[in-house]
């Protein structure tokens, strides 16, 4: 099942240019990955069978780490510890979490995963897996003997088995198993292509990953058009954003839409962190196929990412800087995280994205979360509704 599709280079004119600008690190080599290429990992190995062949449900979100004001993480993480309640059907709650990047900060050493991973989610009850931010692979400079890049990332999520370690303290939560810092998550319902941006300003993806990536795309296109498995791609920064931070990147523009054409085949959504906030854009594509781009980064880190202010309100839909490439909605002042849920049933593939904003700090954290955004993808006519 491939899309067709009108490759559009971005330009100067078409980029949201951030505001603040960052020292630009250099690309930083990759570790060597634990298991054998293409790298891929079977959820069976994680969580065994899946409760029902026809749906999964799993949470999502980036940017967790609550280095400065823990307060926000720590309610994210309740919140989503509630959408497991008592009795409930297996099939109904996530089977995991899927984190978008940024697990730490400032510097991904060893020393910041306990009080800002393995502490947060003692009470999350599934499965964490994850790809890495640009935070998770920065090396702090004053460190005298400073570790290899992404070094703790591998000891947490890319071990050769799963097994307790010293830093998860009174944790039960284990190492994941993960084959390499870019892999993917094979499911009966969806491929998960997951990326490694580095820690360039911008992101910076080179090969082998590069060749990686567009082989596994023809790969998870087989497996779509064999059993209508959904094809998500996971990075950590976003190619679109308004925010007034970040702000959209060009080299994740130029390097999807590259590797696209290439493989000649299109996923069915691709998600973000990166930016602290949520923004739900939709790229129209040649055919008019609709492939939805998510940003959704306001996981726990305490500041959050504006995308407007009183002098320059942004409504919507607001049909954005991009060709062809619509913001549907965005929240900029609570922090959250999104459930999705994928079903394939005879003559209906859907895939379903809610996302849940959370209470501030201030206020009750004993407060629902409340649902902010809906959306679903009609996974056999590539239209969102």
């Amino acid at each position: 099942m491939n899309f067709s599709f009108h490759n559009q280079k971005p330009s100067a004119a078409n980029q949201f240019v951030a505001t603040q600008q960052y020292d630009n690190s250099p690309f930083r080599p990759l570790p060597q990955p634990t298991g054998p290429a293409p790298y891929r990992l079977d959820i069976t190995k994680v969580i065994g069978q899946l409760p029902g062949a026809n749906k999964m449900v799993f949470h999502t979100v980036g940017d967790t780490g609550g280095v400065k004001a823990p307060q926000d993480q720590q309610i994210v993480a309740n919140k989503m510890v509630e959408q497991f309640p008592v009795g409930a059907n297996p099939g109904d709650v996530p089977l995991f979490f899927y984190h978008l990047g940024d697990v730490v900060y400032y510097y991904g050493e060893e020393g910041n995963y306990h009080d800002q991973y393995f502490e947060p989610y003692i009470h999350y009850p599934a499965p964490i897996l994850a790809i890495a931010g640009n935070h998770d692979g920065d090396i702090d400079p004053s460190n005298p003997n400073p570790p290899a890049s992404l070094a703790a990332f591998v000891e947490v999520f890319c071990d050769t088995q799963p097994r307790p370690l010293a830093i998860a303290a009174e944790s039960t939560r284990t190492s994941m198993v993960q084959p390499n810092v870019y892999w993917t998550l094979v499911t009966p319902l969806a491929d998960f292509l997951g990326l490694y941006c580095n820690d360039t300003v911008h992101g910076d993806i080179q090969e082998p990953q590069t060749t990686w990536f567009i082989n596994e795309l023809k790969n998870a296109d087989a497996e779509r058009t064999a059993t209508g498995k959904a094809i998500i791609v996971a990075l950590h920064y976003p190619a679109y954003s308004i925010d007034q931070d970040h702000g959209s990147s060009g080299a994740m523009q130029q390097f999807l839409d590259s590797s696209f054409a290439a493989a000649n085949v299109y996923p069915d959504i691709v998600l973000a962190g990166h930016v602290h906030n949520y923004q739900r854009f939709t790229r129209t594509l040649g055919n008019g196929s609709q492939l939805p781009y998510i940003v959704a980064g306001a996981g726990g880190y305490w500041n959050l990412h504006k995308v407007q202010t009183a002098a320059n309100p942004v409504n919507v839909p607001n049909s954005t800087f991009f060709p062809d490439v619509t913001l549907e909605t965005f929240s900029d002042d609570r922090h959250g995280f999104m459930t999705i849920t994928i079903e394939n049933n005879p003559g209906s593939r859907t895939l379903k994205g809610e996302y849940y904003t959370v209470p501030r700090s201030q206020e009750s954290w004993s407060a629902p979360a409340v649902l902010f955004d809906t959306f679903t993808i009609d996974l056999n006519n590539h239209k969102v509704q």
